[in-house]
């Protein structure tokens, strides 16, 4: 303003503002595009102007406009993606602190790729491999950002689980000086119950079903004095678990598809509510076993159901909890579909990844892997429109002696 505006007559001063002003509100109006792809558009507008002083008044134009789309994009990062769920949870902006308060904790995971898996897929695919994250999960995301921000810093964190959560809870207690106690069905692995007493919880058994879990942690909770983290269903656990989506993002920005394992649905929940904010057009997919479909079938009838009283089972034990109050409506309202995959189909996409890609993931990674090769997926996801695909390699906690007779 001083160098251009000082000893002008009044009509080159106001063409200037004018100018400047009509640029201000033709970019204001835009869609808000992430900072730097804005930067790379508006800059193609500099050259076109008549002059170098009008140059330069547009330039300082475009940088205000990128600076105000970056205070604008760091605003809503408190408010939930569009459609807003009346009965949200988490926001973006709580997986991003998320992510800062987990990152000495845990480890940024690689992006691996196998061009035997794109033949197959026919397209590009990435895969997350959280199954190469301590504790051989993506949950210790969650539990550490739970742990972190448990109101009371001293009583032990107790939690039910089928393995993963389990040794994540235990381990994220043990590394904050504090007791964990955990309630796990008596038909889990092996190799997981002893990865959690070897993190140095202890470790309660209970018969098989959500309810008998529910039930036994609610007990051992009271009977300690501590703290209950739910394995899928706590806020704080959601948006730990969407700091995979953060660094996903970050590593892959030509994402067209995200494909996650669904079951309780912390992963997807915390991961979508993050995913679409950053990149709203990017298609969020839910794979699910098709012998406990509940996600499927709540997304289709537009509410949240259960099995029914029945207690069915499948090879990706991890994936047998219900979704609750918190993930369903991320479910409901922000992931685009909800694909089921038949028992045959995951073991196979399994054995592949242990081929093919030498990751020995559990059958609940497989399901999104075996969603992206199935036909429900290549028929809705045409490879010509929809290029690459993100999945996530969920975990690989599991017993080989009984994976080996199950799987081969």
């Amino acid at each position: 303003k001083k160098i251009f505006f000082k000893n002008q007559s009044p009509a080159p001063r106001l063409f200037n503002v004018v100018t400047s002003l009509t640029i201000h509100l033709k970019w204001s109006v835009g869609p808000l595009l992430p900072c730097a792809s804005s930067s790379r558009d508006l800059i193609q507008l500099v050259p076109m102007a008549r002059s170098a002083e009008l140059q330069v008044i547009v330039a300082a134009s475009l940088l205000s406009v990128v600076a105000a789309l970056g205070f604008l994009r760091k605003k809503s990062r408190d408010a939930p993606p569009r459609p807003l769920p009346a009965d949200f949870a988490v926001t973006p902006g709580k997986v991003l602190a998320a992510a800062g308060r987990v990152k000495p904790h845990v480890h940024k995971t690689p992006v691996l790729t196998s061009k035997a898996m794109d033949a197959l897929a026919g397209r590009a695919v990435r895969f997350k491999c959280e199954v190469l994250q301590k504790t051989g999960s993506f949950k210790i995301r969650g539990a550490t950002n739970a742990a972190l921000l448990a109101s009371d810093a001293t009583s032990p964190l107790v939690t039910h689980s089928s393995g993963n959560h389990a040794q994540a809870l235990a381990l994220a207690a043990r590394q904050l000086g504090r007791a964990a106690h955990v309630v796990m069905p008596d038909t889990a692995p092996a190799v997981k119950k002893a990865a959690v007493e070897g993190y140095g919880a202890a470790v309660t058994l209970c018969e098989p079903t959500n309810a008998a879990r529910a039930a036994a942690a609610s007990a051992k909770a009271r009977d300690v004095g501590g703290v209950f983290v739910h394995p899928s269903d706590d806020p704080d656990v959601i948006a730990g678990q969407g700091t995979v989506a953060v660094e996903f993002l970050d590593q892959c920005r030509d994402l067209d598809v995200l494909v996650v394992p669904v079951g309780g649905g912390g992963l997807i929940a915390g991961m979508t509510v993050y995913a679409k904010w950053r990149k709203p057009s990017l298609i969020v997919v839910g794979a699910e076993p098709a012998a406990v479909d509940d996600a499927a079938r709540s997304k289709a009838a537009g509410k949240l159901l259960d099995h029914g009283g029945a207690d069915p089972d499948t090879v990706a034990d991890g994936l047998k909890t219900l979704l609750g109050t918190h993930t369903w409506p991320v479910v409901r309202d922000l992931v685009d579909r909800v694909i089921t995959v038949d028992e045959d189909s995951i073991k196979a996409a399994t054995k592949l990844v242990w081929g093919r890609m030498k990751l020995c993931v559990e059958p609940s990674a497989g399901v999104g892997v075996a969603c992206v090769l199935g036909d429900a997926f290549k028929a809705a996801y045409p490879a010509e429109k929809y290029t690459t695909v993100g999945v996530v390699l969920c975990g690989g906690n599991l017993d080989l002696a009984k994976a080996a007779k199950v799987l081969f």
